[in-house]
């Protein structure tokens, strides 16, 4: 009766085995490579095995494992009374469990252990990048990271799904490294505008652009603003632009002012140039003038041309000529009108001593005199042997009375009278005029802004 107890107790035993023992590692093995979560799947329940007798324990089976049995029976033996076993996993498994057991009296293994597949945890998303990984989250899984155009990867390039469950590295990150493109405007050249010696230009905003987002947070302009007057020369723009990174990039282009130039007039001789502008630039010009006692010969502008040649010719400043047959004093003194001064003397008769001494005087500053462009005039004598001359041109009597009676100048003595280039009665005397005194007064009081001017350029060629 023993004996036909024995199976059924054997059978009771195994279904008490089955309830407490799972293995496996409740993953499926055809599952594609990706990061998704999965569930276990519930071990399958071990089976005993009765082709080895005598048998005490259930056979041992791991799925996904291995179980190495000690009997104190003998190495053919995995299942009796007293057989410690130890347990493993396959590579890409875990033990769950301990990690030995042993067949006891009451026909139960020591614990329960199964293998269950090592994972890593799903990897977080990285911004502007992404991941690709060979075996999802499984272990020895590789992911390969990479960043958006425009931006570059720092950190590891790769992580490892370990055995530990963790991934290898560290999570890296993308980031904008690259700086934005940017293209200047092409140089140019302009020439200056008549009579200026600037050109005003105008040209295009850079282009540009971020390579990473696309977005530009600022453009500076180093140099004037487009539209702006250029003197002549060359000019260096620059412009730099910043993205929201604050990567920067810089262009420059260059422009170039020509003034046109014609070449340097010279003044002629007994005269002086009046220039506008710069004196010899495109659309410049020149008046020509002479010095009193001097009648320009010849035109009196010329301008420079875009050919940089000037119109006309050289003038020449030639002796003012002087008509002493005129039919009025009025008219002989309209010559010398805005061109020179006059000094008249009077004398009762060529050997008064004021008026050789006078004339004496004169003799030794003329060039003063013409500096300040003086002319003398003289009335000498008694009717009807009086003389009047104005260098070697004799004056009517007429002209002579004339003249008198408009500058109330008497025969009876020594007297002289001084008239500004505007024809009025400046100074009288009635003694011989010192000329560095005369000199003094005309140098003071009667200079026009123009005269002053050149005197304090050319200075005083008499000294």
């Amino acid at each position: 009766m023993a004996q036909d107890a024995a199976p059924v107790l054997l059978v009771v035993l195994a279904r008490l085995v089955s309830s407490t023992w799972h293995e496996g590692s409740g993953y499926y093995t055809s599952e594609s490579h990706t990061n998704e979560v999965y569930t276990e799947d519930v071990p399958p329940e071990p089976a005993l095995d009765y082709r080895r007798v005598p048998q005490w324990c259930a056979t041992l089976s791991i799925h996904r494992g291995d179980a190495t049995c000690y009997s104190p029976r003998g190495g053919s033996y995995r299942s009796t009374l007293g057989t410690r076993c130890e347990l493993s996993c396959a590579r890409g498994y875990r033990l769950v469990g301990p990690s030995a057991v042993q067949c006891l009296p009451s026909r139960h293994w020591s614990g329960m252990a199964y293998c269950r597949q090592i994972r890593c945890h799903v990897l977080p998303a990285v911004l502007r990048g992404s991941y690709v990984c060979s075996a999802g989250v499984q272990m020895d899984s590789r992911c390969d990271y990479s960043c958006l155009t425009g931006y570059q990867l720092e950190g590891d390039r790769s992580r490892v799904c370990m055995e530990d469950g963790r991934w290898s590295g560290s999570e890296p990150v993308c980031v904008d490294l690259e700086p934005p493109k940017i293209r200047c405007p092409d140089s140019r050249e302009r020439i200056a505008e008549p009579g200026k010696l600037t050109a005003i230009v105008y040209w295009d905003p850079p282009r540009v652009k971020d390579s990473a987002d696309g977005i530009i947070k600022r453009v500076t302009l180093r140099g004037p603003e487009p539209g702006s007057e250029f003197p002549e020369g060359e000019h260096i723009i620059r412009y730099t632009a910043h993205d929201q990174a604050y990567n920067r990039a810089s262009c420059k282009f260059s422009i170039r002012v020509q003034v046109r130039r014609c070449p340097v007039l010279k003044p002629p001789q007994n005269g002086h140039l009046s220039c506008t502008s710069d004196g010899n630039n495109y659309g410049a010009t020149c008046e020509y003038q002479c010095e009193g006692g001097y009648e320009r010969v010849g035109t009196s502008l010329r301008v420079c041309q875009s050919t940089q040649q000037w119109t006309g010719s050289q003038p020449i400043c030639a002796p003012m000529q002087i008509n002493t047959d005129v039919s009025s004093a009025a008219s002989l003194l309209d010559q010398f009108y805005e061109k020179r001064r006059l000094l008249i003397i009077s004398a009762p008769d060529p050997s008064n001593r004021y008026y050789k001494m006078q004339m004496s005087m004169l003799q030794q500053a003329a060039c003063g005199l013409d500096l300040r462009h003086i002319t003398t005039v003289e009335m000498v004598g008694q009717p009807p042997h009086e003389v009047g001359r104005i260098r070697e041109h004799r004056l009517s009597p007429g002209i002579i009375e004339e003249l008198r009676q408009f500058l109330r100048l008497t025969r009876s003595h020594f007297n002289a009278v001084l008239l500004d280039k505007g024809g009025m009665d400046r100074e009288r005397y009635i003694n011989p005029v010192n000329p560095d005194e005369l000199f003094v007064f005309i140098d003071t009081y009667l200079l026009s802004e123009q005269e002053a001017a050149r005197r304090a350029q050319s200075g005083d060629p008499c000294e």
